[in-house]
């Protein structure tokens, strides 16, 4: 399998753990979809990463999409249950930690995107955006209250996209004081940040 992806995106980064908690073997291509020369759009008409292309070409793209997938491929780590609401809750903590990705994302697209002038970008639309961010976390941060691990006793796809999301925030929004406001999600990043999966994909 081919994943292609970028360093930086707190969606690649999900998948990238998933693929070494799960123990599976992958290239890794990179490619920088804001680049005039990307080409991403022939293995994902959308033009987004992760995109992952199976040995006989087929792609399949979202990051949720893709690791549902991966976690099919070995029974090694189960990070998905397979039904009821123990299913419904990872999902949903995967939701919510995509969730706070999209808005932050969107934040710092409004402020930085080079092909848009000052005069042109919304601070109403980035403020907007930040309340759904710290909306997003003060719910993680409830859910997670002083369990170990967001769904019950064992690491889950709860805890990946909750880890990546928070990454991702200290990575690009370092003036954002979630971890003095929410300290539970602090220790829980940190002690995800011990494993070999999330340590050696540090977005970068």
């Amino acid at each position: 399998m081919k994943l292609i992806g970028a360093t930086a995106s707190p969606y690649v980064r999900k998948v990238r753990i998933v693929m070494a908690e799960k123990k599976l073997d992958y290239q890794f291509v990179q490619e920088n979809v804001w680049a005039d020369d990307t080409h991403i759009s022939t293995s994902n008409p959308l033009g987004k990463v992760p995109c992952l292309v199976m040995e006989g070409g087929e792609a399949v793209f979202d990051s949720r999409v893709i690791v549902e997938y991966l976690d099919t491929l070995s029974p090694v780590g189960k990070l998905i249950p397979s039904q009821g609401r123990e299913r419904a809750e990872v999902k949903t903590w995967e939701a919510l930690a995509d969730g706070v990705m999209d808005a932050a994302i969107l934040a710092r697209l409004e402020a930085t995107w080079a092909h848009r002038k000052d005069s042109e970008r919304s601070q109403a639309w980035i403020d907007r955006q930040l309340i759904k961010v710290n909306d997003g976390l003060k719910s993680m941060s409830q859910g997670l209250g002083d369990k170990p691990y967001c769904s019950g006793i064992h690491l889950s796809l709860s805890d990946i996209a909750v880890g990546c999301a928070l990454g991702w925030l200290e990575f690009r929004f370092p003036d954002i004081a979630w971890r003095s406001e929410y300290p539970n999600l602090g220790k829980l990043l940190d002690k995800l940040m011990l494993r070999p999966s999330f340590a050696d994909t540090k977005p970068s």
